[in-house]
């Protein structure tokens, strides 16, 4: 069997450590901040804590997707390695990205016609993605195959969820999520909207809670909802936040004090720069595996 490579876009919102020790490999999207482009790359060209102050002040942000060049260009260097690759795009109900790296795969498979290039559409984001990779790297070294891996990771996909809520409705009437209306009366009520990602990988509001700590209690009301086994779940749990650490804090907490079997403690990530430069400062999302998304 030849040796393979696990892959995904950088809006898996994973640390450079996470991905080095489970050898997870990634290519970065892109965004700009004030008119200057960076990678999307886990923090290091611009830290987190600054990327998000500067959202506060005012600056403007923008976000590109992976093209059909870069992808042939970073998918080169693993074939030419002689491994085979398996892929997993950021969710098409969020992004276009699916379509570059399957532009890049016709264009290779060409090129090395006994290498194997699967590309899988996630339906998932920010560290909800890398919980599926994290699992993937889980059964790769228990010995699948790429070929069941890619099979597993269709079929498993939307057993992912993820739950998220926003203190800040700001950047979601700055990119016309809510009305500058209904945002203005949210902020006057205290309202947070809790929203998650649904089986199209499309993210949808789903209801408005007045207060943080009422939100706070209700986005877990969710995981014990729809986690696997309820109260019993005993897979890993993973939060990523835009600089609301404190916010992530709480919500970690309560998980670990309703869910005892859990896989060890909850991981805090942070949100990326691709997926903040939309939601803002302020957001807290929870991933865990469940029931199967169905609408």
């Amino acid at each position: 069997m030849r040796e393979y490579v696990i892959s995904c876009c950088s809006t898996a919102d994973l640390t450079e450590e996470h991905f080095k020790k489970r050898n997870l490999s990634y290519i970065c999207f892109h965004y700009e901040l004030d008119g200057k482009q960076y990678p999307d790359d886990l923090g290091k060209s611009i830290p987190f804590d600054q990327f998000y102050k500067a959202m506060q002040q005012g600056a403007q942000t923008k976000t590109s997707q992976i093209n059909a060049e870069e992808f042939i260009e970073y998918f080169e260097k693993i074939l030419k390695d002689g491994k085979d690759i398996l892929h997993l795009c950021l969710s098409s109900g969020i992004s276009g990205v699916m379509n570059s790296a399957l532009l890049a795969k016709q264009e290779l498979e060409e090129k090395y016609p006994d290498q194997k290039i699967l590309i899988v559409d996630s339906l998932a984001a920010s560290s909800g993605y890398g919980l599926l990779m994290d699992k993937l790297a889980d059964l790769r070294d228990e010995g699948m195959t790429i070929e069941e891996l890619y099979e597993w990771a269709n079929a498993h996909k939307q057993n992912l969820h993820h739950w998220f809520f926003s203190t800040d409705l700001t950047f979601f009437i700055r990119g016309g999520r809510i009305s500058k209306t209904a945002g203005a009366i949210g902020g006057l009520l205290n309202i947070c909207p809790l929203l998650n990602v649904d089986y199209e990988g499309k993210l949808v509001p789903r209801f408005k809670i007045r207060t943080k700590k009422k939100v706070i209690r209700a986005i877990v009301d969710k995981m014990e909802e729809f986690a696997e086994d309820g109260l019993d779940y005993s897979g890993k749990c993973y939060i990523s936040q835009s600089a609301c650490y404190e916010d992530a804090r709480q919500v970690a907490d309560l998980v670990e004090q309703r869910f005892p079997k859990l896989n060890g403690k909850v991981e805090i990530n942070n949100i990326g720069t691709t997926i903040g430069s939309h939601t803002g400062p302020g957001t807290v999302a929870l991933f865990f595996w469940g029931k199967k998304r169905v609408d």
